[in-house]
């Protein structure tokens, strides 16, 4: 049996080649991302560091704060690099209690265009993700023709250049697909949460990113013997090789793992060089039904 080939380190998406690892904000605001951070300045470093270690892809939302992580984002890095992709999501909104609600009419979505739009410092938002928010727990199927269609209007409008989905279903994917053109789909897909299989597979061949959320599990960690067993064997941490699994899944996954500490972000970066040999793919591959097996 040959070695699996080393992921490619890009990917064209949205008319750019961007690094397949790249940063996830969410991590930057206060506990459950919520309210300002502990300590701002490191916050951010983090992304300094982000972007020097090269880094051009970071994924954020209005919400999370909301508005503090993106004025940080701001903070740090503005004006941006030419090459920065920052990617951003709108479907959503926080309560007083830092609950997550919906906010699907037109009139929230393009509020919320505008909020990226003024605490990023820009006039454009490349790439911004709907997610759709039917049920909390998941994707579930539900009509988004008018929120897909009040997005489209803002892209028309220029203030929007692509647009993808986040907590979508695969005919929810088909059908946005069906309306305009699907720049990404963001949802969780970890080692242990495979529903997404055949999503990715279709993705991939038409050249549409994949960007996965949660690759250890999320608010409910992963816990996996086989895991641990491997990470300790390659000399990794589990999280790294969660992460190299993903990117040898299917070469249109892009990474987004956050981290609020610089020490943090180079361990997940170190992820990209790791070269899982075939007989832990294989192992790594079983923890899925090790999942579906356990006691709820």
């Amino acid at each position: 049996m040959t070695a699996p080939t080393a992921p490619e380190h890009s990917f064209t998406f949205a008319g750019r080649q961007v690094r397949r690892l790249g940063y996830g904000a969410m991590q930057l605001a206060g506990p459950g991302v919520f309210g300002p951070p502990k300590d701002r300045a490191a916050a951010i470093a983090v992304l300094r560091e982000a972007v020097a270690s090269g880094v051009n892809h970071i994924d954020t939302c209005d919400y999370y704060g909301p508005h503090i992580t993106n004025q940080i984002i701001r903070e740090a890095l503005h004006p941006y690099p030419a090459d920065l992709l920052l990617v951003t999501k709108i479907g959503a909104r926080r309560g007083a209690d830092a609950s997550w609600l919906p906010a699907l009419s037109p009139a929230e979505l393009r509020s919320a265009v505008h909020d990226n739009l003024r605490n990023l410092g820009l006039d454009v938002l490349e790439v911004v993700n709907l997610r759709l928010m039917f049920d909390t727990h998941g994707p579930a199927e539900g009509d988004f023709e008018p929120q897909l269609t009040a997005l489209a209007e803002l892209q028309r409008e220029g203030l929007v250049r692509h647009i993808g989905l986040s907590n979508a279903t695969s005919h929810q994917v088909a059908f946005g697909r069906g309306m305009v053109e699907i720049a990404c789909v963001q949802n969780q897909y970890n080692l242990a949460h495979r529903e997404d299989e055949a999503l990715v597979d279709a993705l991939a061949a038409a050249g549409i990113a994949y960007v996965p959320f949660f690759p250890l599990g999320g608010f409910s960690p992963l816990q996996s013997a086989t895991l641990s067993g491997v990470a300790q064997r390659l000399g990794a941490t589990p999280l790294q090789v969660a992460l190299a699994w993903l990117l040898q899944r299917a070469p249109n996954i892009l990474l987004i793992p956050g981290t609020s500490s610089v020490a943090h972000l180079r361990e997940n970066l170190a992820a990209g060089a790791l070269q899982l040999p075939a007989d832990a793919i294989a192992q790594l591959n079983g923890i899925a039904g090790e999942a579906k097996a356990a006691p709820h």
